[in-house]
């Protein structure tokens, strides 16, 4: 066997072998390679702190997405070990029997009805016959779906609901597309400083304001402890630091694109939190029943079951 043919064998195999390692679930075979899944928003901003956290020898990979699910989905297949979720998307995986656990909180809050300034509405009532605009898998959906229900308006019939991306809802509302949106920051602080909107209270103690959390595989938990519990370290040093930092928060918002102006109110109305309380865990529940109460899903899974929390205690105590 001639050199140059030896050598497209040897190359052949190593590639191999290389795409056999990315399809197995385990994430990666180099321990200190951390890869972790988030959003480019004001309410999931502790991963782009990690590296801060980091020493030399580390090799952090922090990827963007567009949505929940897909984040959810990558870090399922072994290519993320940890990612950001909300609390719809961790329960419908639940319900599926996917194999996700929520390892620590991350944000709550920041959510809220924002109606046109001038459209007349005061109250949940005055929503009847109007357009709202939603993003379908939300939190914020869920609530107001829910309280218009418990003032007796059908929300298939007596009001019309518009499924748009968060960044679309602003624009919608003051170009007069829709009368009102269930939405969260900073699309909400946007329609409040640009004086087109205004926010509408309404009832959410069924539901404390959850907002996002922190996921991993129930088997990447078991098979690479030490990895886990050093990303759990950094996700707790980076949100111990943001709350202290509101200028680091408002800067890192800003390279995504959203102007200054905005953020200020907005990161007020965020709280950041890695803790995981029994309170908050039964308020998961409350959601889980909700979200059956408008058939977003069929069966209420084991909540309980949802979490995992050890590696989060562990980084708790070293505080």
């Amino acid at each position: 066997m001639n050199k140059k043919l030896l050598s497209v064998i040897l190359s052949s195999a190593i590639v191999a072998g290389a795409l056999v390692g990315c399809s197995g679930k385990s994430v990666s075979s180099d321990s200190k390679k951390m890869t972790v899944g988030a959003l480019e928003s004001v309410n999931i901003i502790q991963p782009f702190f990690y590296d801060e956290f980091s020493d030399e020898s580390e090799n952090l990979e922090v990827n963007t997405f567009e949505g929940y699910d897909e984040m959810k989905d990558t870090v399922i297949s072994g290519k993320l070990d940890i990612a950001a979720t909300n609390w719809i998307s961790a329960i419908k995986a639940a319900e599926k029997g996917e194999d996700i656990k929520v390892i620590a909180g991350m944000s709550n809050g920041g959510s809220a009805l924002v109606v046109k300034k001038d459209s007349g509405i005061e109250n949940i009532e005055d929503l009847k016959g109007k357009t709202i605009g939603y993003f379908p898998e939300s939190i914020e959906y869920v609530k107001l779906a829910n309280e218009l229900k418990e003032k007796g308006i059908d929300i298939k019939k007596d009001v019309k609901f518009k499924e748009m991306d968060l960044e679309s809802m602003t624009k919608e509302l003051s170009g007069g597309n829709i009368d009102a949106f269930c939405g969260e920051e900073p699309y909400v602080s946007i329609a409040l400083e640009d004086g087109f909107g205004k926010v509408i209270d309404y009832k959410s103690d069924e539901i404390v304001p959850l907002n996002t959390a922190i996921i991993a595989t129930e088997e990447n938990i078991k098979d690479n402890p030490e990895k886990m519990r050093e990303l759990m370290d950094k996700h707790v040093k980076s949100t111990n630091h943001l709350m202290m930092s509101k200028e680091d928060r408002i800067n890192k918002v800003a390279e995504f694109g959203i102007d200054k102006k905005y953020l200020e109110k907005s990161i007020d109305n965020i709280e950041l939190s890695t803790d995981i309380s029994p309170e908050m865990i039964e308020e998961v529940k409350k959601l889980a029943e909700k979200m059956k109460e408008i058939g977003m899903i069929d069966n209420i899974p084991n909540i309980e079951n949802m979490f995992d929390l050890s590696m989060l205690e562990n980084s708790m105590m070293k505080r």
